[in-house]
C-alpha cells in the first residue's frame, strides 16, 4: 500500500510558487494582482491568496501539539468540548433560579448571573442556586467591584455547606476594575487591592477564576482583532503583576485569571486570534513561573454586538453563527452567543433559544466538540496566526513602554485608540468600505421598524453600583454599533409625514442601466426610501412622466457613461425641479452636467450616509 501511494505521488510534480503566480496572473486577465488578490487586513499586514508548505515550515510552533505548551493548538488534547453559557440578569433571585433550572434542561452547561450590588447576601445566593449542583455546572457571577470579595466569601461558604468537590467547582467572578476604568472613566485604582483577597479566597478551587479580563468590551466598541488581543494580553499581565507583587504565588495568580474575549465577524482572523492569544499568554506567564500548567489561557468567547443591526435583524443570526464557529474552532472553553434581538429589546425566549441552539447545532450535528484544532497545519491559518501574534505583540510592548496597562488606561491612550478605531470604522461604513448586510448593502426595501428602537444595554450590577465612590476623571470608551448611524437615519425617514419615493429612470444600454438601477435602489433604500425600479423607457420624457405619475420625490437616471451626455441634461430640464434629480454614476461628462445645473450624483465613491442625510434635508425630513 505504501509503495502504491509513493508511486501515485511520484507521478505528479508539485507546482512552484512562480507557477501558481503565473496561473493567477493569466486568470486575472490584466487586473492588478496586489489589488485583486492580496488581503490587506485592518491589523496592518497583508495576506497572500495562497501559501505553500515551505512558508509554514519556518514557523517555530508549526509542529506544536494540542494540550502542550505554548498551547497554540489548544489546552485540550482529547476533544474540543466547551461550555454552552447563557447569562441571566437577577433582579429577583427566585425568577432567576427558575430560569436557570429551565435552561439547564435545554442544553446550557454554564450560567452567568448578574447580581445587583445591594442584593448580595447569603440568603440571595441560597435562593439563586437552589436545586443547582454547583460542582456539575459552570457558575459565573458579576456584581459591583466593591462587593466582589463579599460575594466570594458567600459563595465559598455555600460551596462548603453543600459539600461540593472543590476540584470540580468551576466558574468565575467578573472582578475587573480596569474594565470600569476603560468603559466608565472611573479611577478604580483603590479597588485593585481586593484582587489578592479574592484569589486567596478561592485558592482551594483551582477551576474557579475570580479575576476577569473583559476584553470583549473592546470588541463591542469596534476594536480590530489585533487591538483587543494586544490590549487583553497587557490587561492580563497587569493583574498578574499586581497579584505577584502583592505576594500571591505566580502559579495561583495565573490560574485565577479568566479572559472574556469578543469574537467579531472576520472568520479566519478570529480563529487565528484565539490560537495566537493562548500562545502569547503562555509566553507571558512563563516569565513569572516555570509551571506550564499555569500558562494555559482560559477563555470564554462572546459574540459581538458591534455588527448587530436593528433592521433585518435575523441576519444577526448569521453573524453570530460564524462568530461562534470561529470561537469553537479556535478552542475556547465556553461561549456566550448574543441573541439576535439584543439591539432593540430585552431578548425574548425565542431569541435566547435560537442562541443556545446555535451552539448545540455545532456540537450535536457538526461535531465541532470532537475535533481538536482542525485549523492546525492549514498553511493559511498558521501564517495568519503568526502574523496576528506579531502585530498584537507590538501593541503589547507599546503598552508596556507606557508603564503597563493601568498607566495606559489612566492616561487614556487605550480609550483614545479604541475610540479612534470606532470612528474610522463608522466612516468606512458611511462610504460602504465596510459592508453591513441589510443596512448599507442590500437593505430590505419594504421593512419597517414596527416600533423597534435602539436600546442601551448595561449590566444590572453596573446600573446599581453606587458604593465605590470612584470619580470620573479618565477618558472613557464610547460604544456605538456600526449600524447605529444608518438606523437613526432610517428611523427618521420612517417617521416623516411622507416617506420619499425614489424612481429609477432607466434608459439606454441594457446592462448598464440595470446595474446602475440595482446599485441606486440599494443605495437609497438604506435611508428607508420607497424605491421603484423599471425595465426601461424609450425617451426621457416618458420616464419623467411615469416618475411624476408614481409620486416620485427623487428621480434617478440610470444609463451608461457615454449616453449620459445625450440623456442626462434633457431629462433634468424636462423634470424642471418637480423632484430631486440624481445621476447614477460618475461619467466623464460630469463637469458638463454640473455646468447645466445638475448637483446630485451617486456612485461607489460616494459617502452614502452623508449623501442620504443631504437628500433628507432637501426633502424636508
Amino acid at each position: 500500500m505504501a509503495d502504491s501511494k509513493e508511486k501515485l505521488f511520484s507521478d505528479f510534480t508539485a507546482p512552484s510558487r512562480q507557477e501558481w503566480r503565473d496561473k493567477i496572473e493569466v486568470d486575472l486577465k490584466g487586473a492588478d494582482y496586489q489589488k485583486k488578490m492580496v488581503w490587506r487586513t485592518n491589523e496592518g499586514f497583508s495576506m497572500e491568496p495562497f501559501y505553500l508548505k515551505e512558508d509554514v515550515d519556518k514557523l517555530p510552533l508549526v509542529n506544536a501539539l494540542p494540550g502542550e505548551f505554548p498551547y497554540v493548538r489548544g489546552n485540550k488534547a482529547a476533544d474540543n468540548e466547551w461550555h454552552v453559557r447563557q447569562d441571566i440578569k437577577c433582579e429577583c433571585p427566585k425568577e432567576a433560579n427558575a430560569k436557570a433550572l429551565d435552561i439547564l434542561n435545554k442544553g446550557v452547561t454554564s450560567l452567568g448571573f448578574c447580581i445587583p450590588s445591594e442584593k448580595v447576601s447569603a440568603e440571595y445566593i441560597e435562593t439563586l442556586l437552589e436545586g443547582i449542583y454547583v460542582d456539575c455546572v459552570e457558575l459565573n457571577f458579576c456584581t459591583c467591584q466593591c462587593k466582589a470579595v463579599e460575594l466570594a466569601q458567600i459563595l465559598v461558604a455555600y460551596f462548603q455547606k453543600k459539600g461540593a468537590d472543590a476540584q470540580k467547582v468551576e466558574g468565575s467572578i467578573s472582578f475587573d476594575p480596569l474594565e470600569k476604568m476603560l468603559m466608565k472613566g472611573k479611577d478604580t485604582t483603590g479597588v485593585l487591592a481586593n484582587a489578592k483577597t479574592l484569589v486567596e479566597t478561592f485558592a482551594a478551587y483551582p477551576k474557579f477564576r475570580p479575576i476577569a479580563v473583559n476584553a470583549f468590551k473592546l470588541t463591542n466598541a469596534g476594536a480590530y482583532s489585533y487591538q483587543d488581543l494586544g490590549y487583553a494580553l497587557a490587561w492580563g499581565n497587569e493583574y498578574l503583576a499586581e497579584l505577584t507583587e502583592a505576594g500571591v504565588a505566580p502559579e495561583l495568580a495565573a490560574q485565577s485569571i479568566k479572559f472574556n474575549l469578543g469574537i467579531n465577524g472576520v472568520y479566519f482572523m478570529e480563529i487565528a486570534k484565539i490560537r495566537a492569544a493562548r500562545m502569547l499568554w503562555a509566553q507571558i506567564v512563563s516569565q513569572y513561573t516555570a509551571c506550564k500548567e499555569s500558562a494555559k489561557m482560559h477563555v470564554c468567547a462572546f459574540t459581538t454586538t458591534y455588527n448587530q443591526t436593528l433592521f433585518d435583524s435575523y441576519v444577526n443570526m448569521l453573524r453570530s453563527q460564524t462568530e461562534t464557529m470561529s470561537a469553537a474552532l479556535g478552542g475556547v472553553e465556553s461561549i456566550v452567543v448574543t441573541p439576535f434581538d439584543e439591539p432593540y429589546e430585552v431578548p425574548t425566549d425565542f431569541a435566547e433559544r435560537i442562541a443556545r441552539n446555535q451552539q448545540l447545532l455545532l456540537k450535536d450535528e457538526c461535531h465541532f466538540d470532537r475535533m481538536v484544532d482542525v485549523a492546525g497545519g492549514s498553511y493559511f491559518i498558521e501564517e495568519l496566526t503568526s502574523a496576528l501574534a506579531a502585530q498584537a505583540w507590538k501593541l503589547f510592548l507599546a503598552v508596556e513602554e507606557e508603564g503597563g496597562f493601568l498607566a495606559a488606561a489612566k492616561a487614556g491612550s487605550v480609550q483614545n485608540t479604541i475610540n479612534e478605531t470606532n470612528k474610522t470604522r463608522h466612516a468606512n461604513a458611511d462610504k460602504r468600505k465596510e459592508f453591513l448586510l441589510g443596512t448599507n448593502q442590500f437593505p430590505n426595501f419594504t421593512e419597517k421598524s414596527e416600533g423597534k428602537e435602539p436600546r442601551s444595554v448595561c449590566c444590572v450590577a453596573n446600573a446599581t453600583n453606587t458604593t465605590c465612590g470612584c470619580e470620573s476623571t479618565i477618558p472613557a470608551i464610547k460604544t456605538s454599533r456600526l449600524a447605529s448611524d444608518f438606523e437613526a437615519l432610517r428611523l427618521k425617514t420612517e417617521k416623516a409625514a411622507k416617506v420619499p419615493v425614489a424612481f429609477m429612470l432607466t434608459i439606454g444600454n441594457l446592462a448598464m442601466r440595470q446595474a446602475r438601477a440595482q446599485f441606486s435602489c440599494n443605495f437609497l433604500a438604506a435611508a428607508g426610501y420607497q424605491v421603484i425600479d423599471n425595465l426601461g423607457f424609450k425617451t426621457v420624457e416618458e420616464g419623467v412622466d411615469k416618475a411624476l405619475e408614481a409620486g416620485a420625490d427623487i428621480v434617478v437616471i440610470c444609463s451608461s457613461d457615454d449616453e449620459y451626455a445625450e440623456y442626462a441634461i434633457p431629462a433634468f430640464k424636462y423634470l424642471n425641479g418637480r423632484a430631486l434629480y440624481v445621476v447614477a454614476g460618475a461619467p466623464t461628462c460630469t463637469e458638463d452636467l454640473k455646468a447645466a445645473g445638475i448637483e446630485n450624483f451617486i456612485h461607489v465613491r460616494s459617502n452614502q450616509l452623508e449623501t442620504l442625510k443631504e437628500y433628507n434635508a432637501k426633502l424636508g425630513i
